[in-house]
């Protein structure tokens, strides 16, 4: 396994936000973190991260405890893409060799700027790598954040939302990208998603928050309307197109059925 989260729990202000979360991710495999808004999505992963301390639990990644890892070390091991890209005044191109920080040492190496170069052909930043981070727009700077952790070439990919902001070719495009990292490199990724059927599509797993807690958890193929309306509150329906889940509200249609 390249993630395992044990027993974490993290508290605000008295106020549990998650409680006793255990999960694997392995090698390869791209999990999708759902919920509603305000169930902790986010600061699982911020957990996960260490950007937020849990009050109980472990994270390990590759088996080490990221809590024991200084920063430089766990920019090695983890690629972070929060929802909401910072930006500054960086052309992309610097932006994006950023993201190298943790593997140079004296100068910029010539396979460095290999490394970001072939990032920015697959997200085709071409037209972009020479303009500013802010005058690009929101879903062009979210594509830039999505290259830089690339660059990192972590063992772990969080992502927070990385649709968000994307027209919908360029959502299909950003997720289709993210599983082809991670299959072919063999690292793996945990994502947080609003879109349902996106997520059932592009991720091996799925993983329900409700409450604070798993409220349900498994691959892809498992889940049933049954969890979808206990967690969301909506009926729905699942149906299957090419193999692939697809959930369908049944409250709200054109009609007013």
């Amino acid at each position: 396994m390249i993630l395992n989260v044990n027993g974490l729990s993290f508290s605000y202000k008295s106020r549990d936000i998650l409680r006793d979360i255990r999960f694997d991710v392995a090698r390869g495999e791209v999990l999708a973190i759902l919920g509603p808004n305000g169930v902790g999505k986010t600061t699982l992963l911020k957990c996960i991260n260490t950007i937020l301390r849990p009050c109980a639990g472990s994270v390990l990644v590759d088996s080490e405890s990221v809590f024991s890892m200084g920063s430089t070390e766990i920019a090695h091991r983890i690629g972070y893409v929060a929802q909401r890209a910072e930006t500054s005044r960086l052309i992309a191109f610097d932006a994006i060799l950023m993201g190298r920080h943790p593997h140079i040492n004296w100068r910029v190496s010539d396979r460095d700027l290999a490394i970001v170069d072939s990032a920015i052909k697959l997200l085709d930043l071409g037209c972009l790598a020479m303009r500013y981070i802010d005058q690009i727009s929101g879903g062009e700077l979210q594509k830039v954040a999505l290259a830089r952790a690339l660059v990192q070439e972590p063992k772990l990919l969080l992502l927070d939302e990385p649709t968000s902001n994307l027209d919908l070719k360029n959502q299909v495009e950003i997720l289709k990208i993210i599983r082809r990292v991670v299959k072919e490199h063999g690292i793996s990724a945990v994502m947080t998603m609003h879109d349902l059927n996106k997520a059932l599509r592009y991720a091996d797993k799925y993983m329900f928050l409700k409450g604070g807690i798993i409220f349900d958890a498994g691959e892809v193929s498992e889940v049933t309307a049954e969890t979808v309306q206990a967690v969301y509150g909506l009926p729905v329906e699942i149906h299957y197109y090419r193999g692939n889940p697809v959930v369908l509200p049944l409250e709200g249609d054109r009609n007013g059925g």
